[in-house]
């Protein structure tokens, strides 16, 4: 098992050396840097100045192998509109973010899950046919019309819940029913699917022939076999939230990590949007490294891959 984990260590460590190059040539890729933070304005020796002022005069692969020695020690520059150093600012909006991220995807997988164990176990009735019709309609709704549905039904016809900002716990209950409806159809058709192909093989089979209690056979021997996609698509449908919070937390007035985004990029912050794309694909590696590990431990059969 030690010697899994340390493989797939060392690839998320190999990706994210390649996602951090990626994260800085699109520092380039826009344009001259020098002329965005100069201003469009600028004359040219202005924009000279800049240039060697910031180090863009070097070569490119100098300025990364300093940018990336940075980064490791902490050190993701200053922002341009904030005036304050990046790394503090992300770490004061990430955590807002991911509390949104982790309470949405808890919430996706209390709905999803026993919905897609009960579509699996009775396919083609009136539960099952109910579930599929919520995926579908999850996966064809836009997060930001859902978001004002909820906002004109639950804060303007009748005003229970804040519209906007995060004053107390009820705040967060409107952000996190969006960003989990996001990712609740993909989980439960996964496992639904799963449900349905566990329950066909032998072992179900023979599980119920010596007479083991359902409750067992699904949850001990199918779930168990059905839950090792689970595990890796949770994982990414978490990248994906901390990701797709943008839309939501701009339209709740929240300020967290996807507002800190949308901010950046208008305002062309170039440090703190450099920073931010890092900082997304590192959680994104992460959680799918973990979800590998857990799917090791589940099925010992991964571990020799």
């Amino acid at each position: 098992m030690l010697r899994y984990v340390l493989r797939r260590f060392a690839i998320a460590c190999l990706l994210m050396l390649f996602v951090s190059f990626v994260a800085y040539i699109l520092l380039f890729a826009a344009g001259d840097p020098a002329v965005t933070i100069a201003g469009a304005e600028a004359k040219s020796d202005d924009i000279a100045r800049v240039r060697e002022l910031y180090g863009f005069d070097r070569p490119i692969l100098i300025q990364y192998i300093d940018w990336l020695w940075g980064v490791l020690g902490g050190d993701l520059g200053t922002s341009l509109y904030f005036k304050r150093p990046v790394a503090g600012l992300l770490l004061e909006r990430f955590a807002i973010t991911a509390k949104l991220g982790a309470l949405a995807l808890t919430l996706a997988l209390l709905v999803a899950i026993p919905l897609g164990v009960i579509a699996g176990r009775k396919p083609n009735t009136l539960i099952d046919r109910f579930a599929l019709l919520l995926a579908v309609v999850g996966q064809a709704m836009p997060s930001f019309w859902f978001a004002l549905l909820l906002m004109i039904l639950f804060s303007v016809t009748f005003p229970i819940l804040p519209a906007s900002g995060l004053t107390s716990w009820r705040s967060y209950i409107m952000p996190v029913i969006v960003l989990g409806y996001f990712s609740t159809p993909a989980i439960m058709r996964l496992t639904r699917s799963g449900m349905i192909s566990a329950l066909e093989a032998d072992y179900i089979r023979t599980a119920r022939a010596m007479g083991l209690p359902e409750r067992k056979v699904l949850f001990d021997y199918a779930l168990r076999n059905a839950a090792l996609p689970i595990v890796s698509l949770a994982s990414a449908e978490f990248g994906f939230m901390l990701a797709g919070s943008i839309i939501v937390e701009n339209v709740f007035a929240i300020h967290g990590a996807g507002s800190l985004a949308w901010e950046s990029i208008a305002r062309a912050d170039l440090p703190t949007v450099q920073a931010l794309v890092l900082c997304f694909s590192l959680f994104y590696v992460v959680f799918t490294m973990l979800a590998d590990i857990l799917n090791a431990l589940l099925d010992p059969r991964m571990r020799a891959r």
